[in-house]
């Protein structure tokens, strides 16, 4: 948890881009998976473990936790890269590992690395609870817990006193935002069965993504189920009612979204942040969670729902197979030099044209992802209003490029 007293924000960080987003727009920690044994080693970059040092390093100077996910089923064969995995996160100052088989849990304790319990372990009770004290300072409670469980499970933890290896009471941790999955707390054979590709190895193939005609086998009648993706369910979404999800006593809030860029991140979390603070503050109003809303909705997002925190039974399913934001980003073109004197940027524009006014987005390994309005800038050292494929484009930037730092522009869909 946050010194500050707050809850902590959660941000995943799928690679340097997403990672330096988050810690530019106040999120608290990170989670982020090394190579192949995370629940995401397919669906995004990922980290190498000679990045461990550089994460560690960044994340340190901004005082944010970083916590390493090694969260899949580990067979005999994973168990020593477990293990080298785990020393190398201990040596680099890696806060925490997020771990769901017990033999990461043992070789953490044996290194002596922090443990948070992943939610695939579905934990849903205090019993568990006490049992995962037993190795874990953090746990992270089943998706489909509603609030009011969860509120009982944090009050019993005051209660009994329920505390973790390191001497604190247990703290609890939820998802807040993001990508939902139609299994039990994230456990599928979906993919598995189709097309010999585990999720439970982070080998997702997104088969519950897909549109589906069901048919009688006996009679060979046919349904098509309008507009509802069946197994595709909308995003989560608690910022609406965050007040009753602080209130319930978690300590950590997380936002899912390692698969996803580095602007859904920035926008992501610095919303959460903004609701956070004003929550704390005494200024979380109905007026700013309509803005906040409308925000979030302009990245990438299939569609909004509350999960089953509010007690609702049944989920609520996507209407169409991708994103419903309504903003997109274009590519534009790379960047070529940055000035430091001057702090001018030059980008060479290969795609899509641009021109004063429009909204853009500069996105990089150390960039993060920035958005600004496009002001006065030279093309082909000439002023000019607009810039299109082949020109160079200078311009005043508040903040450093790097080279090949890509730039977007951001349009309404």
């Amino acid at each position: 948890m946050t010194t500050s007293g707050k809850i902590e924000l959660m941000a995943p960080a799928g690679n340097f881009e997403s990672m330096q987003a988050a810690l530019d727009n106040g999120c608290d920690s990170i989670y982020f998976g090394v190579e192949q044994l995370n629940m995401r080693a397919r669906a995004t970059v990922n980290f190498i473990l000679d990045d461990l040092p550089e994460i560690a390093r960044r994340c340190n100077e901004k005082n944010v936790r970083t916590y390493l996910t090694l969260n899949t089923i580990i067979y005999d064969h994973d168990l020593s890269i477990v293990k080298t995995l785990l020393t190398k996160a201990k040596e680099a100052g890696i806060t925490a590992v997020i771990a769901s088989d017990q033999a990461v849990i043992m070789s953490a304790k044996t290194v002596g690395i922090e443990v948070h319990i992943s939610t695939q372990l579905n934990v849903t009770n205090i019993e568990t609870v006490k049992f995962y004290a037993l190795f874990a300072d953090t746990i992270v409670l089943s998706r489909e817990l509603s609030l009011r469980q969860v509120k009982k499970i944090t009050e019993d933890i005051e209660k009994e006193q329920i505390k973790g290896p390191s001497g604190n009471l247990v703290e609890i941790e939820i998802f807040g935002h993001g990508a939902l999955c139609m299994a039990v707390s994230g456990k599928c054979y979906l993919s598995l069965h189709s097309h010999n590709s585990s999720a439970n190895r982070g080998a997702c193939k997104q088969n519950c993504r897909k549109k589906y005609t069901v048919i009688d086998q006996e009679s060979g009648f046919e349904i098509e189920v309008d507009n509802e993706y069946l197994m595709s369910p909308k995003d989560l979404c608690t910022l609406d009612f965050l007040d009753q999800v602080i209130d319930s006593g978690i300590k950590v809030l997380k936002i899912e979204g390692r698969g996803r860029a580095a602007d859904y991140v920035a926008t992501v979390i610095k919303t959460y942040r903004d609701a956070i603070d004003s929550y704390y503050e005494g200024t979380f109003t109905k007026e700013k969670i309509n803005i906040w809303m409308e925000t979030l909705a302009t990245v990438y997002n299939r569609g909004f729902w509350s999960g089953y925190y509010l007690g609702q039974k049944l989920g609520e399913w996507s209407d169409n197979p991708g994103s419903s934001a309504t903003q997109k980003k274009v590519y534009v073109g790379k960047g070529m030099h940055y000035f430091p004197k001057s702090n001018i940027a030059e980008f060479k524009i290969e795609a899509y044209d641009i021109k004063k006014g429009d909204k853009i987005l500069i996105t990089g390994p150390s960039t993060g992802a920035q958005e600004l309005v496009l002001e006065d800038f030279l093309v082909n050292d000439a002023a000019s209003v607009k810039a299109t494929k082949g020109d160079s484009c200078t311009f005043k930037i508040p903040f450093r490029i790097r080279l090949s730092d890509k730039m977007y522009k951001i349009v309404e869909n």
